[in-house]
């Protein structure tokens, strides 16, 4: 009888654990791509999100009147207005701290950034790990499932008198397909988290730099007298940071 050489003839004939491996690495794509496009959606928003804030903070405008505006959304601040939100409400409390002197004021306000920048750094990173992971072990997984189809033909033809060409083809033919699904997995992944890991340097980055130009900006506001609160801030400009 003749072997049916489609796909899903062949996966149809394939042994349970060239089966298995195979509905694997389908259900592990899949898991891939919807992870790119999670990822894809939510970097690119970040980004977006960064710049027009700066935009918004280089434009002059007063900073408590711009903390107010970021407050006043509700939910949670992210990326950028979330490291402004929590330096500037750190600053406005130890402020009001007649005690403190310049230098705690900014050093408390520094650590609120800094925790506030880690928690948005593993926000951008989240499930990275999982596109590195199914970048490199898919193509071992579906070597593994190519290895056991030919052993299983190999195997067979023990028993028999005069081997075929047509006779190994269909068994050596639905082993290969696991690699190729293998390679079919793991390409997109591993194309997706070097391009993402990219990404995400590229928003730290944005992210460090305005860190540090709004300490800058504190750090001249903290060493005016302590009665001048920080609602009294000035807004921020790139003239005035050149």
């Amino acid at each position: 009888m003749e072997a049916d050489m489609s796909f899903i003839g062949l996966f149809l004939e394939a042994s349970l654990v060239v089966k298995a491996v195979m509905i694997l690495l389908v259900l592990m794509s899949i898991l891939s791509w919807a992870l790119i496009i999670q990822r894809r959606k939510i970097l690119n928003g970040a980004q977006q999100n960064a710049l027009e804030f700066e935009e918004r903070f280089w434009s002059g405008v007063d900073l408590a009147k711009l903390y107010k505006e970021v407050t006043a959304r509700g939910g949670k601040a992210a990326g950028t207005e979330h490291l402004f939100q929590s330096g500037f409400r750190e600053f406005a409390r130890l402020r009001q701290v007649r005690s403190m002197d310049a230098v705690s004021v900014m050093s408390g306000t520094q650590r609120a950034m800094r925790v506030a920048h880690s928690r948005e750094v593993d926000s951008l990173e989240k499930n990275l790990s999982v596109l590195a992971t199914i970048g490199s072990i898919s193509p071992y997984i579906g070597l593994f499932g190519t290895v056991w189809g030919i052993m299983n033909s190999f195997i067979a033809l023990g028993s028999v008198q005069q081997a075929t060409l047509q006779m190994v083809a269909p068994g050596i033919a639905e082993a290969l397909i696991a690699t190729a699904m293998g390679l079919f997995a793991a390409i997109p992944a591993v194309i997706a988290y070097n391009k993402f890991s990219t990404q995400v340097a590229a928003i730290d980055g944005s992210y460090i730099n305005f860190a540090e130009e709004f300490t800058g900006i504190l750090q001249r506001q903290a060493a005016t007298a302590p009665g001048q609160t920080a609602g009294r801030e000035q807004g921020a400009t790139r003239e005035q940071e050149a």
